[in-house]
């Protein structure tokens, strides 16, 4: 029978299943039930070491599409269908002092599952860079398996937190360095889909001794405007601002951002991330070389920490593996990762010489041209 098993950056899941650093890992109590549900492994909500304070009003949405129109809106209606989340939640507004109790809880409650501390602060100078230190230490002293650096967050105004550094290489590099310099668990780093080559990002956080990368996270984002009021369906007072997009309509994105890392790093940890509800979706990011992968608005939708979405992706998985004869994950692990190749390499008619946009590719030449005529 097929194993679910696995082994990520030296540490031993149960299942390569994981709910993400979100809003269903606000709290200890949503974590320990995403345990006895059976994921295999929790992301928690982002932490730093100041208070914040989130939007007045919704924090989070779902956009979802009439099943018979192209209609597209957060409005609750009958016959449609899931298309996305969008929220605007910043990282979690307990502080450390909150956290640090009730990390140590939960793997007193739960030893053997793994829990994946996620954490944050700026990177704009030493003071900045020692508070990731102060972080990483707090956690995994009192137990957490790994720490999440999260460099994505795609709503922070500060030009040296969240997404701003995940688009930066040597914020990237140099916040990584900062942590691993006293870190004593493996190091994951969440990137922001938000850049043009997101390899370049992957290659600076490896650089500074990343065991791991994670993505995507959610993509920056507006909600649409009512066309009946002329406001945005996400606003405070008539103002809107930029938030995360993520569920269904992120996974064929974020498969992309994946492949561009997977390719470039094929000896590289990575954790895939977005859109995931069903075996079939995450059977995506294994094929392109993941080894683990993280799971949000499908929780959110089920009982917020998804048991029923747990069940199916291990029932799924497995059967999946048993049909194929794959013992292990690692039997079909970046067995597709290669398959993506340049677009001038694929397969044109046979009468039409491409060459990838260089020299002529088949633009007609115009008469006369070059003849002197």
């Amino acid at each position: 029978m097929a194993m679910l098993s696995t082994t990520f950056t030296g540490l031993k899941f149960d299942n390569p299943f994981l709910l993400a650093s979100a809003p269903p890992t606000e709290s200890d109590a949503n974590i320990m039930r995403a345990f006895e549900a059976g994921w295999g492994g929790v992301v928690t909500k982002t932490i730093g070491l100041h208070p914040v304070v989130n939007v007045k009003g919704p924090k989070t949405k779902f956009l979802r599409v009439d099943t018979d129109s192209p209609r597209l809106s957060t409005k609750k209606r009958p016959n449609t269908a899931l298309h996305s989340s969008w929220n605007w939640e910043l990282i979690s507004d307990k502080t450390i002092d909150w956290w640090i109790p009730r990390l140590e809880n939960i793997k007193k409650a739960f030893p053997d599952k793994i829990l994946i501390a996620s954490i944050m602060a700026g990177s704009g100078n030493d003071k900045e860079l020692h508070h990731w230190q102060e972080l990483t230490k707090a956690v995994q002293d009192v137990g957490a398996d790994g720490l999440e650096l999260n460099f994505s967050c795609p709503h922070m105004d500060r030009v040296d937190m969240g997404s701003n550094v995940g688009k930066d290489k040597v914020l990237c590099s140099v916040v990584t360095v900062a942590v691993k310099e006293v870190a004593k668990v493996p190091v994951w780093v969440k990137l922001t889909p938000a850049t043009s080559n997101i390899a370049e990002e992957a290659e600076a956080s490896f650089r500074g001794g990343a065991d791991a990368i994670s993505s995507s996270n959610t993509w920056p984002s507006l909600t649409p405007i009512d066309s009946e009021t002329l406001d945005f369906e996400m606003s405070v007072d008539g103002y809107t601002s930029s938030g995360g997009l993520g569920g269904p309509a992120i996974l064929p994105l974020s498969m992309a951002k994946m492949s561009q890392m997977t390719r470039a790093f094929p000896d590289k940890e990575f954790s895939g991330i977005g859109g995931v509800s069903t075996f079939e979706h995450a059977l995506n990011y294994f094929l392109l070389g993941c080894g683990t992968v993280q799971v949000c608005t499908a929780a959110m939708l089920d009982s917020a920490i998804g048991p029923n979405v747990i069940r199916e992706l291990r029932n799924g998985m497995t059967e999946f593996m048993d049909k194929r004869g794959y013992a292990s994950l690692e039997d079909f692990l970046g067995l597709r990762r290669d398959r993506i190749v340049p677009h001038s390499q694929i397969k044109r008619p046979e009468q039409i010489d491409y060459r990838g946009g260089y020299e002529a590719e088949g633009y007609a030449v115009p008469v006369g041209a070059g003849t002197g005529t």
